[in-house]
């Protein structure tokens, strides 16, 4: 089941799972799902972060021919996800939407180009997973420092130290980064 927020092109899909004593089994992504629901992305490649409580990633970007849209999920634990929108045209030009992501509840969340994406650990560990529909450049990545009380985004980890790489504390304010 998709589920539009109120950010426009920004989707949340919730899959079918079925379950029985076995386990569970559901598709995590079908192709022909997606286009019906209008997402025509085709991804091309995969990865894959395995962080512990309080892991800050974020929030990131890819500009110019390199954006990426991201089919982003949680394989084990459960994390705060956590997207801005930098489309300039877009009605919703720097809001942000956060969504609870874990491997109990399955959802999974469709960013399309032209979002900063990033995410927090909340669990004591958490893999995450995604799906891009372009390859990572070096030259063209982008990024917004997590704490831009422009953006004032509530990580819901409050009073926690968060880990953050060096790489990620050094990136600039929301309308001071770069939007090749």
């Amino acid at each position: 089941m998709f589920k539009t927020t109120h950010i426009k092109d920004l989707i949340v899909f919730e899959p079918r799972v079925w379950e029985d004593d076995r386990g569970y089994f559901f598709e995590s992504y079908n192709a022909r799902t997606f286009e019906t629901a209008g997402i025509h992305a085709r991804f091309v490649q995969d990865n894959q972060a395995r962080s512990v409580k309080g892991v800050l990633r974020g929030l990131h970007y890819q500009t110019g021919e390199y954006a990426q849209a991201k089919l982003v999920r949680v394989i084990e634990g459960e994390v705060l996800d956590v997207v801005v929108d930098l489309r300039e045209d877009s009605e919703t030009y720097g809001a942000w939407y956060s969504i609870r992501l874990s491997a109990e509840n399955k959802k999974q969340l469709f960013v399309p180009r032209g979002f900063a994406h990033g995410y927090v650990v909340l669990s004591d560990t958490a893999e995450f997973a995604y799906k891009c529909d372009n390859f990572y450049s070096k030259a063209h990545e982008g990024g917004i420092i997590y704490n831009d009380p422009a953006l004032n985004i509530n990580w819901e980890l409050e009073g926690m130290n968060f880990i953050v790489s060096e790489k990620d504390m050094a990136l600039p304010k929301f309308g001071e980064h770069s939007k090749g």
